[in-house]
């Protein structure tokens, strides 16, 4: 048996193990991607072993070595991290089988190195959520950048190396231009960068001072992974990767490294009770409503699909930035919810996407009337998935919503439960109309009859039975899995309420 202290390590280096076996394989694509399922499944019980501990109390660490004195590459999971390593790594097995149907069926390019690099960002994401101190932090934070880089530029044509280059431009700038001098700054004033539940900075910085906000600000927009408004404009341009890789950066690594990293440093290095004391967040939590609003607005007018969810993925986001940002117990909860809540329904969204391209070629929405009759599995994921987003019951992205305007209440915010109820309309808008459109229009001459799908080029036949023309199975099943997984999670969001509660200082 493991013990949780040492899966801590292991679970970053079993990705970088599977990258070399990976490499091996790379002739033989069977092996290669049984490797990545293996490598996969074996990670998925590691995090499950740190998982378990740390909802028995224990806070299990690993320090693998001091660059200088007292400052260590150190680890140690902790509710939030502990959530966000078990979150990534079942959703990248699921996000493995989804990219063997669809890599196959388009008869992509540079099989290899897409495995490759995708075990190298599950192993930077398990540091980042295993990271017990922001030098380490900044570290595995980087080496996700850099290792989603030839992801994001995977189809090497003109449009892909521009969106690369948006890509490390926005987020390495960021973060050495304003998140590194913040972590600096802050080691300088207190001597240290451990994570501590309560915040480092009280006792050291004069919270009715300016040098909280600045401090403050710099955190937030240096993490740009959280993709505020106006650090933001990465994320869009990333959408000329494949669909697994979007399904990747939106859901399981690259953008809910973000998010946690700016939780976990309201949480660590402020301190809820630091930042309400201080108002500093209250700039920042009006600039996290405006992101919902206006992302939600620019997506109502996106015609292709998957720049419509990429501007959802920045309008979601920024709830969470809105938890952390009102400094309050039920802000905080509702903002740690959403980053599993939304990873199921959003990585359903996206897998579909991709399963309607793999199946008709088609990317805008405009061309989606009728399709739901002979793709109803892959557009009943997305109606499930959607409805998760959007917030209603019986779906798990309904609490997080519930707890986000409780922690408004509690911070006698009325306008940020105003914004979380327009958001909700417009969700129901620019998401759910999707699939009423697929289910309930008839298709337009210019869209063509839905019975038009083309034939899977590879990677498995396409679904056939009667007038039922789905995807492969292995890009129709993944979705169906987290659109249920979506589902699930409305009844155990108690039983995850419980094991986040430490975060606030209960439990």
């Amino acid at each position: 048996m493991i013990s949780p202290s040492l899966a801590i390590p292991l679970s970053l280096a079993l990705p970088l193990i599977g990258v070399v076996l990976i490499w091996l394989f790379g002739r033989w694509p069977n092996l290669r991607e049984a490797v990545t399922l293996v490598t996969g499944g074996l990670l998925l019980v590691l995090t499950i072993t740190v998982f378990a501990s740390v909802g028995e109390g224990e806070r299990p660490d690993y320090i693998l070595f001091e660059v200088i004195d007292g400052l260590p590459l150190a680890f140690q999971a902790e509710p939030l991290g502990a959530m966000f390593a078990l979150l990534a790594s079942a959703l990248w097995l699921v996000n493995s089988l989804y990219s063997i149907g669809y890599m196959r069926s388009g008869n992509e390019k540079n099989q290899t190195r897409f495995y490759m690099s995708f075990a190298v960002a599950i192993a930077s994401a398990m540091g980042v959520a295993y990271a017990g101190n922001l030098f380490t932090l900044f570290i595995f934070y980087e080496i996700l950048t850099l290792s989603t880089f030839p992801l994001v530029t995977h189809k090497g044509d003109a449009k892909a190396r521009r969106g690369g280059r948006i890509y490390l431009g926005v987020l390495m700038g960021a973060s050495i231009g304003l998140l590194l001098p913040a972590i600096v700054w802050t080691y300088a004033l207190t001597g240290t960068v451990d994570f501590t539940l309560g915040g480092i900075l009280s006792g050291h910085v004069d919270a009715a001072g300016p040098l909280v906000p600045v401090l403050l600000g710099l955190y937030v927009f240096g993490i740009a992974k959280a993709a505020l408004i106006p650090v933001h404009s990465w994320l869009p341009n990333a959408m000329v990767a494949p669909t697994p890789v979007s399904a990747f950066l939106h859901a399981v690594a690259v953008v809910k490294a973000g998010v946690f990293a700016v939780l976990k440093v309201s949480i660590y290095i402020f301190g809820a009770d630091f930042l309400h004391q201080s108002g500093a967040s209250t700039p920042f939590m009006w600039i996290a409503g405006g992101s919902i609003l206006l992302a939600s607005a620019i997506a109502m007018h996106k015609d292709n699909l998957k720049a419509r969810l990429a501007y959802s993925t920045v309008s979601q986001l920024s709830y969470v930035t809105l938890g952390a940002m009102l400094a309050t117990s039920m802000g905080v909860m509702g903002g740690a919810m959403q980053i599993a809540m939304h990873a199921f329904g959003k990585m359903t969204l996206f897998m579909c996407a991709g399963a309607i391209y793999v199946a008709t070629k088609k990317i805008n929405i405009s061309e989606m009337r009728g399709l739901g009759r002979v793709m109803p599995i892959t557009f009943g994921a997305f109606f499930i998935g959607a409805m998760s987003i959007v917030g209603l019951p019986p779906m798990g992205g309904s609490w997080p919503k519930f707890l986000l305007m409780w922690g408004a209440a509690d911070a006698d915010q009325l306008g940020m439960i105003a914004v979380l109820m327009i958001s909700s309309i417009l969700n129901v808008v620019y998401l759910l109309s999707i699939p009423v459109m697929a289910f309930y229009m008839a298709p337009t001459p210019e869209a063509g009859k839905p019975q038009g799908v083309h034939e899977a080029n590879g990677g498995g036949a396409l679904i056939q039975w009667g007038n039922l023309k789905e995807a492969p199975l292995w890009c129709v099943l993944p979705p169906v899995i987290t659109a249920t997984g979506a589902f699930v999670l409305f009844f155990f969001a108690g039983a995850l309420y419980d094991y986040l509660l430490p975060l606030t200082g209960g439990g």
